[in-house]
């Protein structure tokens, strides 16, 4: 399928959108398995986004969807202390990956990856920033198109990116993936040197998790 204004009337209104999305993120468990490191490090469909030190002793990978609260609460109070304290020191990779709960959050990936490869992290953070203005609206076409044009993107861009079929099944690919192959089924999902950790943690939790394996 493609996206058009159609589609997200149909399938995106307020109240599946606040109840869907939130129904499958949710608040910091404990670690529950842990997956092949070396399979889960194979770049997905759409190839990795990735923050810091390639040689770093610590590799974090995240599952997410910008229209999970949990994922964007994540961002906002833990993501910073870990960049800061971690990334950029050099002891954890990040990866970010594409795990949609919906057609809007399959749209706004689909952007993020249009827009020009150094400003994926950057678009992301503000995604998940201003979520409530875009994700939560009663008519998310417009909401996203508008949001889009504070990123750059003109309404052909804007619907040249979501009319790209290949990007879709790519987008679609990656969180596929993460489920069938490493048994993501909620967001956020985080694989610390493999070990599974789901849903928001925080910067202490995080901190003990990776200090304990430097």
């Amino acid at each position: 399928m493609t996206f058009s204004r159609r589609d997200f009337l149909q399938t995106a209104s307020t109240a599946a959108l606040a109840f869907g999305a939130v129904s499958l993120c949710g608040p910091a468990m404990a670690a529950d398995e842990t997956v092949d490191l070396d399979k889960l490090l194979e770049p997905g469909p759409l190839g990795d986004k990735v923050l810091g030190a390639e040689d770093a002793p610590v590799t974090i990978v995240e599952y997410a969807s910008l229209t999970c609260s949990h994922c964007a609460a994540f961002h906002a109070k833990t993501y910073p202390e870990l960049k800061s304290q971690y990334i950029d020191t050099g002891k954890v990779r990040f990866i970010m990956r594409e795990y949609p709960l919906d057609a809007v959050a399959s749209a706004g990936f689909m952007l993020a990856r249009c827009a020009p490869e150094e400003k994926y992290f950057d678009i992301v953070d503000v995604m998940f920033a201003e979520q409530r203005t875009w994700a939560f609206t009663e008519n998310p076409y417009n909401s996203l198109l508008n949001f889009s044009k504070q990123l750059g993107f003109t309404q052909e861009s804007f619907e040249s990116c979501l009319t790209d079929q290949s990007l879709l099944d790519a987008v679609n690919g990656v969180r596929e993936r993460g489920s069938a192959e490493f048994g993501v089924s909620a967001t956020p999902t985080f694989f610390i040197n493999g070990e599974k950790h789901s849903g928001a943690l925080s910067i202490e939790e995080l901190g003990k998790i990776i200090e304990d394996k430097l």
